[in-house]
């Protein structure tokens, strides 16, 4: 007897409608074949099942067993297929005897006793669900939380294997999962941190507000202690929250990855991934047999710090110029290839050389030029252009550490000042398909970012004198279209480029 239970796997962030269908013999010896390209943990499932089956107090004695996960083509991973494998050999052996098990979509991770575990990527497997107008998702109870995110969707948690049977065969009702709307009005300002604690460094702050103001790259560099961290962990306060669409895609990866609270609503925060310096290319970016998103993409739609940025390998580095460039990152295996969304601000830090200590107004740098030019050359220069602003940050002196923190402004006011400049960029791009300045093509600069005769003068005196590329000359232009939003200016005057221009240090240090 045939049976076909409907199920779905994962194809990166993505799910893709699955079905197992499960074939039983009677006139052959025992055996158990699944095909389909089954991974290790899917191969295995025939231990779990067989016992899970067993020790729910169902008879199934051992046959000719075929399981085909269609669509065959595709590489299947992961223990979601536990459940409707169990559910497909009951129901093909009799046991189950029900058209409702077919209007269900299942996934679910089987113990030996029947238990169902909680698996990952339960959120676009229930965005699937939603999309094929199932009757309704049936997964462990641990999940139920995440699926409940998925508007428009019957959502049925389960403990037991045996919880499922009765339910499919109707002699459990059960109610769905009350949906959990999206909660995207949050203050946005981590509590445990504020702008108002950073003493001085006002050219930094602003520099910040400039960069969350659109979304641009920004490195901070100088000597220890000088607040280079403490500058870039408060950048998440003043951000504003995701929205329901930013929100939904940065949610996707986290549930693929399992790092999703599974009784808690879709991100609503802003992710902040702080990398050590000695991930790998893989860790950084994605990869693995079968790809997994990296720490790009876990920062997608928020903020990616590199701190000590030199420390990291220079190979690694070199490796974010794609993300930065397009917002994505593909990652290409025998297999398969996969894209996943990377589109992050990038926040750095790194010393100004080895010792920390070159250009410092009171400590003496021990270290010789050619220290120095070879820590800095760990940056290329096609990556310094893709990063817009470059800050100096010098020691604070004793009588900013030592003022009152009533003085200073805090992570809400600045916040209500990034969320005004990107209303008035959103309003201009509605029709473009981007969202921030930092985002614009060619085509969209020439179209916002006019300048005046005096204007381009000055900006071709700024690109003879420090030999900038063109991409340096696009990244300044970006700058300045922000600093003019953010004083609500229609057009760029020659106070923004000039400012823009300054926050160019690496460049202007280098001539």
């Amino acid at each position: 007897m045939i049976s076909s239970i409907k199920s779905a796997g994962l194809l990166g962030i993505n799910a893709y409608p699955l079905d197992v269908e499960v074939d039983i013999s009677l006139q052959s010896l025992p055996q158990w074949h699944t095909v389909g390209l089954p991974e290790s943990a899917v191969k295995e499932s025939r231990e779990r099942v067989v016992s899970a089956i067993k020790n729910s107090g169902y008879d199934f004695a051992q046959r000719k067993v075929t399981i085909n996960l269609a669509p065959a083509d595709i590489k299947k991973e992961g223990t979601a297929f536990d459940l409707p494998i169990a559910l497909g050999l009951l129901n093909a052996s009799g046991v189950v005897q029900s058209e409702k098990a077919q209007s269900y979509l299942y996934v679910g991770e089987l113990s030996l006793n029947g238990d169902l575990r909680p698996i990952r990527g339960v959120l676009p497997i229930a965005m699937l669900a939603a999309r094929k107008k199932y009757a309704g998702i049936i997964l462990p109870e641990v999940n139920a939380g995440e699926a409940a995110m998925v508007e428009e969707l019957p959502v049925f948690s389960m403990k037991h294997l045996s919880e499922v049977v009765e339910f499919v065969e109707g002699r459990l009702p059960l109610d769905p999962v009350e949906n959990r709307p999206f909660g995207g009005n949050g203050s946005g300002a981590n509590a445990r941190v504020d702008f108002d604690e950073i003493s001085g460094q006002y050219q930094a702050k602003r520099a910040l507000e400039v960069a969350a103001s659109a979304g641009h790259n920004i490195l901070f560099v100088g000597p220890p202690g000088a607040g280079k961290t403490m500058l870039a962990s408060r950048l998440p306060t003043i951000l504003p929250s995701l929205t329901f669409q930013e929100s939904l895609e940065t949610s996707q990866i986290y549930s693929v990855m399992n790092l999703l609270r599974h009784q808690n609503q879709l991100l609503t925060e802003r992710p902040f991934r702080a990398p050590h310096h000695s991930v790998s290319d893989a860790g950084l970016i994605g990869g693995g047999t079968i790809p997994r998103p990296g720490e790009v993409s876990l920062a997608n739609n928020g903020v990616l710090f590199l701190d000590e940025m030199p420390e990291f390998k220079k190979n690694v580095l070199e490796l974010l110029r794609q993300p930065l460039e397009s917002g994505e990152v593909t990652i290409t295996r025998a297999s398969m290839s996969l894209t996943y969304p990377a589109d992050f601000m990038l926040v750095a830090a790194m010393n100004p050389c080895p010792c920390g200590f070159y250009g410092h107004p009171r400590k003496a740098c021990v270290c010789t030029p050619h220290l120095t030019q070879k820590y800095r050359t760990k940056l290329s220069g096609p990556l310094l252009d893709r990063i817009d602003l470059q800050i100096e940050v010098p020691p604070v002196p004793f009588d900013e550490m030592t003022s009152t923190r009533e003085a200073r402004e805090s992570s809400e006011a600045i916040r209500k000042r990034v969320i005004k400049t990107r209303a008035i960029q959103c309003e201009r791009f509605k029709k473009e398909g981007v969202r921030l300045n930092s985002q614009m093509t060619p085509r969209m600069m020439r179209k916002y970012c006019g300048l005046g005769a005096e204007g381009k003068q000055l900006l071709k005196g700024i690109m003879e004198k420090f030999h900038l590329s063109a991409r340096a000359f696009d990244r300044i232009l970006k700058v300045s279209r922000t600093l003019a939003d953010m004083e609500e200016s229609e057009s760029i005057e020659t106070r923004h480029l000039l400012e823009a221009v300054q926050y160019r240090s690496l460049d202007r240090n280098l001539v």
